[in-house]
């Protein structure tokens, strides 16, 4: 029996409201598991058909459903029958037992079971021991079931992952289910970052009576030189933290442009170092995991198996990822890799995951925890890694006021060497990132809807960085979007305001023939090169449409303003014709010029004046051709001359 079993059983059997935090993987399903069931079991009389004695509620599908299979196991180990008393000689035969207890009803959304199919099933089965998400048990309550499902005789309430549940916007729902159920009950709330200020806030909301508060630390030895005089000791110092006492939590300080680098080399450095076989990697958003899982295959090992799970999955595809990965059988030159976002944090039990790998850091930081205590669970070892830039380093410090140590493991080279501190220098990019660069850059130019994958994929990404909870540390000012965008290997950066005024050196755009560039679903090219038709043929009707609204305009206009630019261009045509006829007299030996009895030349003062007009026209006319002026202005100088 674990710490948190053995203070939280005998409370809980004594008729406590419990409020239990204790590390990941410390047992806490078994602390209200056990006590549910030995509660019903000493029941005097057994519950109706259309009873419930226990329900138990978690934030997410997969926890529910990994809570219902252990309940599954423990009600499927009770003899199924009891010897009947007119048993034939040597053949026993058997009737059911009194004693015996129905299987646990699981409510999840799910494309197999509708609210009405889970009503259906709870009076088939008879269920005791109800478990579901917020949202179905509520329909389960007071939906469809309103009239069919009794909670007068329900005897515990259990909220699994309770501050998760306060955090997701379940309040209001959760209010209205506790308001249903009879007070006279039993209520635990069980997380490992229940003691959180935001949360404790909340407690009341659940109903709860004089709890009993179970807060199981973690306590390790911590050596710490001391000076005495002249002399230095080495003393030891108890150290709390929030994670199990087997986990190794390490940082390491990257560029944004290396942090693909760097979680491939970490992958590789565990598989040589310490034969590890089963990784999770997390990722902040949805359309990361989605893009990352289709563009990793050209860079990590080639024997590597890839699982996704994100919260824009179906069910169906969620349950058979986890599944797989959990079942996978898995070696140092196999690996198993689950890529996942924050709905794969919490409560999942998953006892070979040997490394876990924070991509980026998670926008809620209690998320922290629970990423990392994914690993290391039930006394086992395990390492975490989290990539932080330069900038985002003061996020180690305010892990340690949470009571979440991470020390600084060194920047892995090529070939798997570990850097000191002093070596890697974090202005100068890794001299790989230019291949890596176009390793993606090659995978992503097979199939456009891998370019559409990857901007979606970087505009989530910078989204979810500017909502940080810890924006005084994650200052989307201070990211290096262009650094980003080679870590997502696009090949040209998207149009989003976010990019407005961003220093773009050492950017280049890839070569691409965006007309050609096809997608690999022919349905989906089809309809991509029909799109660009109708664009096309639109562009050229608004041009035609265009041109008749000029013609148009030209018709419209006025018979004054017609007439004063005709007068203006037969103006022009005449000084051209003059210019014209002078040009040709030069040409042929002629000139306007007279020389008097003085021997000086002389001319007509009026073809002086035209002459200079005509030419300062000429170079004016030649300024708008070459753009240097506008008509307007040509029009308004020369327009009203005579």
């Amino acid at each position: 029996m674990t710490p948190v079993q053995a203070s939280t059983i005998p409370l809980f059997m004594q008729h406590k409201d419990v409020v239990v935090e204790a590390v990941t993987g410390s047992g806490k399903t078994l602390a209200f598991v056990i006590p549910i069931l030995e509660r019903l079991i000493r029941r005097e009389s057994k519950l109706r058909r259309n009873e419930i004695g226990a329900l138990v509620i978690s934030p997410t599908r997969e926890l529910a459903t990994q809570i219902h299979s252990v309940f599954s196991l423990f009600l499927s180990s009770q003899p199924d029958s009891q010897p009947s008393a007119a048993a034939d000689e040597g053949e026993p035969s058997y009737t059911p037992s009194d004693n015996h207890f129905p299987p646990p009803l699981l409510l999840v959304s799910s494309d197999q079971s509708s609210p009405a199919q889970d009503i259906q099933r709870f009076l088939d089965t008879g269920a005791d021991i109800v478990i579901g998400t917020p949202g179905r048990a509520d329909e389960f309550l007071m939906g469809k079931g309103k009239m069919v499902v009794s909670v007068k005789e329900l005897e515990v309430l259990v909220l699994d992952e309770a501050d998760r549940l306060l955090d997701l916007g379940f309040k209001e729902v959760l209010t209205r289910i506790i308001t249903h159920l009879p007070k006279q009950r039993r209520t635990g709330l069980f997380s490992a970052t229940m003691t959180d200020a935001d949360a404790l806030s909340d407690l009341v909301r659940v109903g709860l009576r004089n709890p009993a508060r179970i807060i199981v630390k973690v306590q390790s030895k911590k050596s710490k030189k001391m000076d005495g005089g002249s002399k230095e000791s080495t003393g030891e110092v108890i150290e709390e933290r929030r994670t199990p006492a087997g986990l190794q939590n390490f940082y390491i300080s990257c560029l944004t442009s290396e942090k693909l680098i760097q979680l491939v080399r970490v992958i590789q450095h565990d598989l040589a170092t310490y034969q590890s076989s089963h990784f999770i990697v997390y990722f902040a958003t949805c359309a990361c995991v989605d893009y990352f899982y289709r563009v990793l295959p050209a860079i990590l090992p080639p024997n590597a198996n890839l699982y996704s799970i994100h919260g824009h999955l179906s069910p169906t595809a969620r349950t058979r990822a986890l599944s797989s990965f959990s079942s996978s059988v898995s070696t140092p030159n196999t690996p198993s890799i689950l890529l996942a976002t924050d709905v794969a944090a919490r409560g999942l039990d998953l006892p070979n995951v040997d490394v876990v790998i924070q991509f980026d850091p998670p926008s809620d930081p209690k998320a922290f925890s629970h990423r990392c205590g994914r690993t290391a669970r039930a006394g086992k070892s395990g390492r975490a890694y989290v990539f932080l830039t330069s900038k985002e380093t003061e996020y180690i410090d305010f892990l340690a006021v949470r009571k979440i140590p991470v020390v600084r493991h060194p920047y892995i080279g090529v070939g798997g060497g570990l850097a000191s501190n002093e070596m890697h220098k974090p202005s100068e990019e890794d001299p790989v990132v230019p291949e890596y660069l176009s390793k993606i850059r090659q995978v992503v130019l097979t199939d456009r809807a891998l370019n559409d994958k990857a901007m979606k994929a970087f505009v989530s990404f910078v989204r979810a960085y500017s909502k940080h909870e810890a924006s005084y540390i994650f200052r989307l000012k201070a990211l290096d979007l262009v650094g980003v965008a080679k870590a997502f290997g696009l090949l040209r950066l998207p149009r989003m305001p976010e990019l407005k005024g961003v220093n773009m050196e050492g950017w280049e755009d890839a070569q691409v023939d965006w007309d050609a560039y096809a997608y690999a679903d022919k349905a989906q090219e089809a309809k991509r090169l029909q799109t660009v038709s109708k664009k096309d043929h639109a562009d050229e009707k608004e041009r035609e449409a265009a041109e008749a609204r000029a013609v148009k305009r030209k018709r419209n206009t006025a018979w004054s303003q017609q007439a004063e630019v005709k007068e203006k261009k037969e103006k022009r045509r005449l000084k051209k014709d003059r210019k014209r006829q002078w040009l040709k007299g030069q040409a042929a030996g002629t000139s306007t010029a007279q020389t008097g009895e003085n021997g000086h030349e002389t001319e007509s003062d009026g073809d002086q004046d035209d002459w200079d007009e005509l030419m300062k026209e000429e170079r004016m006319a030649k300024k708008v051709r070459r753009g240097e002026t506008t008509q307007e202005e040509f029009d308004e100088t020369f327009g009203g001359l005579a």
